[in-house]
């Protein structure tokens, strides 16, 4: 399985038509699309019409797509230049514009380079824990992603003492293993839950923009999400993500801006 079929993204008779219909896999627990399933999404879309991978992307999120919604997808390829083409996917739902994606895509050789962050040091996905979520997030995506908590702490522990500003998960898909910018782009999207450990209090977040800058694209099963949290000041959070392969090569870097809500007091988790 890819990010298009994961998505469930469909072309509608030609490469700038697409369409989705937002199923529960795709959705939060308040019914409306994941912020980052809409950014990979456009990723999809863009791509498919340009017929060039993401370079850089970002998403501002207007209005909710409620969940069992049909999306559609119109792209937009404003300058198609040698190397990179910038275009913007535009997602409405009967008419109304629920967000806007901005983007590059290109690909070229340059014979000088590097990487300069490295990743941090963290435990391998089979000895972390799994994250555990309440029986009201269930089928959404918080249960269609498999998160695994390599630094930080688990939801379930959080007690109101507060923790520090860097976390970290690793993600996956189950039974998808192709990389991709619209994976990394849902994967960026967990920054948003990243505020709970400094607060010590369980939140959620509506994201109100996500960016994704591709660095490359490496075989990988888990993507280890390095999250820095910059500040949550009157309720709206911001912070960065280091995307990871499990090999230690920085896949992409995530920034995000989340209206924060604490979770209901009486969450129950699993056993």
């Amino acid at each position: 399985m890819d990010a298009q079929t994961f998505l469930g993204m469909e072309q509608v008779g030609d490469a700038l038509h697409w369409q989705m219909r937002v199923e529960p896999r795709l959705t939060t627990p308040g019914d409306f699309l994941f912020g980052g399933c809409g950014l990979g999404a456009a990723l999809v879309a863009l791509e498919g019409a340009s017929g060039r991978p993401t370079v850089w992307a970002t998403a501002q999120y207007l209005s909710y797509a409620p969940t069992h919604s049909l999306m559609e997808w119109e792209v937009t390829l404003a300058v198609v230049g040698g190397h990179v083409t910038q275009g913007r996917a535009v997602g409405r739902v009967e008419g109304k514009e629920i967000l806007t994606v901005n983007g590059a895509l290109g690909q070229d050789e340059l014979d000088v380079g590097g990487v300069w962050v490295t990743p941090p040091v963290v435990p391998p996905p089979d000895e972390c824990p799994p994250r555990k979520i309440p029986a009201m997030f269930r089928n959404t995506i918080m249960d269609k992603v498999e998160v695994r908590v390599a630094n930080g702490r688990t939801f379930e522990d959080m007690r109101g003492e507060p923790g520090s500003p860097d976390t970290a998960l690793w993600a996956r898909v189950p039974g998808h293993l192709a990389p991709s910018a619209a994976t990394l782009a849902i994967f960026g999207d967990y920054i948003a839950g990243a505020v709970s450990n400094p607060l010590g209090r369980r939140a959620m977040g509506r994201s109100l923009d996500n960016t994704l800058r591709v660095v490359q694209l490496k075989p990988t099963e888990w993507v280890l999400c390095d999250i820095r949290m910059h500040a949550l000041v009157g309720a709206y959070s911001q912070g960065v993500a280091f995307l990871w392969s499990e090999s230690g090569e920085l896949l992409a870097t995530a920034s995000q801006s989340t209206a924060i809500k604490l979770w209901p007091e009486d969450a129950v988790f699993p056993e």
